[in-house]
């Protein structure tokens, strides 16, 4: 660590470390700390073993809340830092460029303590060994809660005074750790009774009042309501239907959806959607808007779309770079306060829009004199237009005229507010699955400012995150950078393939297909199934996990299930479905112990077991008749399908695609032929006659 430099950026400070030569937003929110941090590299890891001390792992990420908590209260502190420069060697990690690190050692903590979160505090051993750890600790001892110095104090001394017990436990914890990516094939056959009894247990866990299932904090459950939903599309379960119903309606008239912005905050701290916390996330507003579009399509209901396309207008305002990346995240904090950017007062209001739009506007949107977060009032809806309308003595036009109106002048004025730190690093897999949501919209919606949005995006991933055929994880100020993992290569792939579906454009089809092969060779497990986190060719770390699980975002297993699958019925390549099926196989009674933890295996699992719709288009991708037979595939809720296009039996398309091989247009009219369960229909040239196959 250094003093005070004399040239920006650390002119000013009177300490700055090596995190300063960093471009992860989280890191460099620590390059001015007194504590003597290192990034994990080599460096830092021979620098222990040199030294025979232990590692203060440290890992966090930008948006995160109590990670700044922590960082204002111990790692500014110089008295805090002393101790950790003097007792350990301590490396600061985003979790969000270094998955691999954090899946690790999340599973270290839990194991030692049954909870795990962020800031997330990890002692190891020189070899990168876990044996203590935890998440936020204070700076004195508070509650229950140990302080921090007591347990740096503490730790430093066991390691000199127990080395042969902290020995012992770290390879217990790496026995466990390593067990942990096991799995064993399941005997029987996949069947359906796997998802209904899903599909029970998650039923039994909704909450009946406010949507969602189980207690507070409620996360979005997205992934859970695309399985429900392909559910109800397979049983006609009116349920399963509700229950996504009602969700969605509660999420969405909630405060943890910007009433003024759109997008949504990260989760729920109560059962009732309305106080967030206030970050948000690329991911969850990727996953989000596709479900609220799904559920437009089956429903017709306009308030879906509403909120889907809103979601997907604020990734376009507010997280989408001018080279086409799109951000990670935006902050909770403004000004040092949790969610000052996004509440509001009476008075303000009043002094905006006068008192009788305001009177309007305050009654719908549940803002009072009491307030509803910390003495102020957070935006949500409580009641139709209609019943507030009839309360207020007004008309359901006159409300929502001061209600459009409104939120318009309140947009404007909140523009002006210090807005929440924006973590501008974009990410290989996060860019993916947005990618994938813009492509979809832009097909339904028939929205060519979407499509261009995601084009620019495939175009910016592919120039600026993939060399020499291999992908990179993370862009920020022009710089890619680490080694792609499982989940890029996965979430990029399908995003790509969800663009050829959109523009049938052969490139996007290509571009995933490539990626899906360097997938298998570098991550597939030939031994016991599944594919690794990490490349055959990443750096060494203690376990090389697999990543099972859907939580915050799908797995990478699980996206890269559903992508093979689809691949395969595109290619006629048997073995890309082989290796689906074993997936699904490896998890089996994992679906059935805890199926909130598979949402989106589920859906994999779904598209396995039906009769999707192999569907070649033989027509000009611009005429007025390929269109029409284009909107009759795309305008309804057909969750299990694929979809080609070429012009001509002999284009690229024709000769890359095997779906597309040997298909002619009739009489010069678009053509359609629609394949499933291993029998095809008679090629039509009528929109009708195709709506009337896709309804079989």
């Amino acid at each position: 660590m250094s003093e005070q430099h004399s040239t920006s950026p650390s002119a000013g400070y009177k300490f700055t470390n090596r995190l300063i030569n960093e471009t992860s937003p989280y890191l460099l929110q620590h390059a001015h700390n007194p504590v003597d941090w290192h990034a994990w590299n080599d460096e830092a890891l021979e620098l222990a073993r040199r030294e025979d001390k232990p590692i203060l792992l440290s890992i966090g990420y930008s948006a995160c809340h109590w990670c700044h908590v922590m960082a204002h209260e111990s790692f500014e502190s110089e008295p805090i830092a002393k101790l950790m420069n003097d007792n350990f060697v301590n490396i600061k990690v985003d979790r969000e460029e270094r998955p691999d690190l954090d899946t690790i050692y999340m599973n270290a903590v839990m194991m030692m303590n049954g909870h795990g979160g962020w800031p997330m505090t990890v002692f190891l051993t020189p070899d990168g060994v876990p044996f203590y750890g935890g998440t936020y600790y204070p700076p004195t001892d508070r509650g229950g809660m140990p302080g921090f110095p007591r347990i740096l104090i503490s730790i430093a001394e066991a390691y000199q005074a127990k080395r042969a017990e902290i020995a012992e436990s770290a390879q217990s914890i790496l026995k466990e750790l390593k067990r942990l990516e096991t799995a064993t094939p399941q005997e029987g056959e996949l069947g359906h009774e796997i998802a209904d009894s899903a599909a029970n247990n998650l039923l039994r866990m909704f909450d009946t009042t406010y949507g969602g299932f189980g207690r507070a904090p409620k996360f979005p459950p997205s992934m859970t309501l695309s399985f429900l939903l392909r559910q109800h599309h397979r049983t006609k379960d009116q349920a399963a239907l509700d229950a996504i119903e009602l969700t969605l309606q509660q999420m969405a008239n909630g405060g943890m959806y910007d009433q003024l912005g759109g997008g949504f905050h990260r989760y729920s701290v109560d059962e009732r959607w309305l106080v967030p916390h206030f970050e948000k996330m690329l991911y969850d507003n990727a996953l989000l808007s596709r479900i609220y579009l799904d559920a437009f399509l089956v429903t017709g209901n306009e308030f879906y779309k509403r909120i889907a396309t809103e979601t997907l207008d604020y990734v376009c305002r507010e997280m989408t770079d001018a080279s086409g990346g799109f951000y990670s995240s935006q902050d909770a904090d403004s000004e040092g306060e949790e969610g000052k950017f996004f509440v509001w007062s009476p008075k303000e209001i009043e002094a905006l829009l006068g008192a009788e739009d305001a009177r309007l506007f305050c009654r719908y949107f549940d803002v009072s004199e009491f307030g509803n977060f910390e003495g102020h009032s957070i935006l949500n809806v409580n009641e139709d237009a209609a019943t507030v309308a009839k309360q207020m003595s007004v008309t359901v036009e006159r409300l929502n005229e001061a209600l459009e109106g409104g939120k318009r002048v309140l947009f404007d004025v909140r523009e002006k507010r210090i807005k929440p730190f924006r973590d501008e690093k974009m990410l290989t897999a996060w860019n993916g699955l947005m990618l994938r949501s813009f492509a979809e919209a832009a097909r339904v919606l028939g929205r060519r400012d979407y499509l261009d949005v995601a084009v620019g995006n495939a175009n910016f991933l592919l120039r600026a995150l993939k060399k020499d055929g291999r992908l990179l994880r993370t862009h920020k100020d022009g710089e890619s950078k680490l080694n792609a993992y499982l989940e890029d290569y996965a979430y990029l792939a399908d995003g790509l393939l969800a663009l050829y579906e959109a523009t049938f454009d052969i490139r996007w089809f290509e571009e995933a297909h490539a990626l899906v092969k360097t997938m298998i060779e570098q991550f597939w497990d030939d031994e016991d199934g599944g594919f690794f986190f990490t490349s055959s060719d990443h750096e060494a770390l203690i376990a090389r996990t697999k990543d099972w699980y859907d939580n915050a975002i799908p797995g990478g297993n699980s996206v890269a299930a559903h992508l093979l699958l689809r691949l395969s019925l595109l290619t006629g390549e048997a073995s890309y479905r082989q290796k689906a099926e074993q997936i699904l196989k490896l998890l089996k009674s994992a679906m059935l112990r805890s199926p909130s933890a598979f949402g989106h295996l589920l859906c994999a699992l779904n598209t396995h077991l039906a009769s999707p719709y192999e569907i070649a288009i033989v027509g000009s991708v611009e005429a007025d008749d390929t269109r029409t037979m284009l909107a009759e595939v795309f305008n309804r809720y057909l969750p299990n399908k694929v979809v080609a296009l070429s012009a001509s039996k002999d284009d690229a398309a024709a000769r890359t695609i095997k779906l597309l091989e040997g298909r002619s247009s009739l009489e010069g009219k678009a053509t359609a032929y629609v394949c499933r369960n291993f029998y095809c229909e008679a090629p039509v040239t009528n929109p009708a006659q195709l709506s009337e196959q896709l309804r079989r």
